[in-house]
């Protein structure tokens, strides 16, 4: 369970994403607080997270203390994964972004893949 301080820390990045977990919850989707982690999933979720980036769909996205994902099912499958994601987020706050973004733009930079060689992904690959 994470410390005030955490939640302060990475609020600017969970502020606005809970924001978007109402969205989604008043579309029809679902919303809930999971260990201290703020989950949502359907509703316009479904479409948004499998369009956002076409080169993937997106199954579940941690920002903060929020984890939104496509469906109840993404949620549960990817837990374990997300919640690495959000020590991450509680390790760097809001300069965890750009850090991810960093990451990813080295690795296609260097030869490698945007997603599977980041290494804030590694790392939740290997952790979860």
């Amino acid at each position: 369970m994470a410390s005030l301080l955490h939640y302060l820390w990475v609020a600017p990045v969970s502020l606005p994403a809970a924001g978007i977990a109402l969205l989604a919850r008043m579309s029809g989707g679902q919303a809930m607080v999971h260990e201290g982690v703020l989950e949502a999933s359907d509703g316009f979720l479904t479409t948004l997270l499998a369009r956002i980036y076409p080169p993937m769909v997106i199954s579940a996205i941690t920002l903060g203390h929020v984890v939104l994902a496509r469906t109840r099912a993404d949620l549960d499958a990817t837990r374990s994964h997300e919640r690495v994601h959000v020590r991450q987020f509680e390790r760097w706050g809001a300069l965890f972004p750009f850090l991810y973004l960093g990451a990813s733009l080295a690795a296609l930079l260097g030869g490698r893949h945007v997603y599977h060689d980041n290494r804030f992904e590694r790392e939740a690959c290997r952790l979860a």
